[in-house]
């Protein structure tokens, strides 16, 4: 067989056809990880603050069997302008991206989280304190990293007190809750999804408390009304520099309601002038209320009489 040096210019060899790129983690995501790797990202920190995109693969997110488990485009939009964009200069953002500096709405960066986790726990998101303040769910969850700081209890709180900077202070003093020692969270006491009020666990903040609390629900012979009524009028759960959580130091606690004009008001500002260890001299002046109201919370005692003294042993 012959061919001449003409034909062999004219029919160049075509070079191979370039392969479609494939999905490296999620179905469908060779569109967006056939740019997006490893390198595309800041590289992590310690805090893992900006994990790469790739890293969705160790989440749940990134769970090929399950499926539930979204692709790219089911949070971020076909962002048909951010695919086609051709050149060398920075391509238009996606249809919804979550950054910091997202200029997406929050209506919208949370439909995308909503669209899955609307309901259990997350059933009262959009009439909840947080919801109607405009919080966006990627404020405090991190979609692509490993480990979900919120998530664990280890680190939780430093994600709520990236806004709670109050409560940071009264976690720290020297009477509080466990949290700084890490044997309760935030999320022990509050649902952060929840449409409570005061975003709570339980329906009002004396189920929350007697949840661990249980000594304290009753139901009791004598009941102290402000224990009925919310916990949250003696104590304040964050914390305080009062033993037990206390706003402030009996007699003056105890002061806010049981004043001087109807409860030992005859020594109120007067020390007794004699040594003695009579309950009638002593009282309020002796800053020992709790000293014979020992049952506080509430008693069962028969002889807990309105004339013998309530809340005594």
């Amino acid at each position: 067989m012959f061919f001449s040096g003409a034909a062999l210019a004219a029919d160049p060899p075509k070079a191979p056809a370039k392969e479609a790129p494939k999905d490296l983690i999620l179905k469908g995501d060779a569109k967006c990880t056939g740019c997006h790797d490893e390198a595309d990202d800041t590289k992590p920190t310690m805090l893992d603050l900006r994990p790469s995109v790739l890293a969705i693969g160790k989440t749940k997110h990134g769970t090929v069997a399950d499926g539930r488990t979204p692709t790219c485009t089911d949070c971020h939009g076909e962002s048909e302008k951010h695919l086609s964009h051709k050149g060398s200069g920075k391509p238009p953002k996606p249809d919804r991206w979550f950054g910091k500096k997202s200029d997406t709405p929050v209506e919208a960066r949370n439909g995308s989280c909503l669209t899955c986790h609307q309901g259990g726990a997350r059933i009262g998101w959009q009439t909840s304190a947080h919801g109607t303040q405009d919080v966006a769910c990627s404020s405090c969850h991190k979609v692509h990293a490993a480990k979900d700081k919120v998530r664990d209890k280890l680190t939780q709180t430093e994600t709520c007190f990236t806004c709670h900077k109050e409560q940071r202070s009264q976690v720290n003093k020297p009477s509080h809750h466990p949290i700084v020692e890490g044997k309760m969270t935030c999320s022990s006491c509050h649902n952060v999804h929840g449409d409570n009020p005061k975003q709570l666990i339980k329906a009002s903040t004396n189920e929350t408390c007697y949840t661990c609390h249980m000594e304290k629900r009753g139901p009791f012979i004598h009941n102290h009304e402000p224990v009925s009524e919310d916990c949250g009028i003696c104590h304040n759960p964050h914390g305080t520099t009062i033993a037990n959580l206390l706003k402030s130091r009996p007699p003056f606690l105890c002061q806010d309601c049981h004043s001087g004009t109807n409860h030992h008001r005859s020594q109120v500002g007067a020390l007794p002038a004699n040594p003695n260890t009579s309950s009638g001299n002593l009282g309020t002046v002796g800053r020992g209320c709790l000293n014979c109201h020992t049952n506080i919370h509430g008693g069962n005692s028969t002889e807990n009489t309105a004339n013998a003294g309530r809340f005594r042993k």
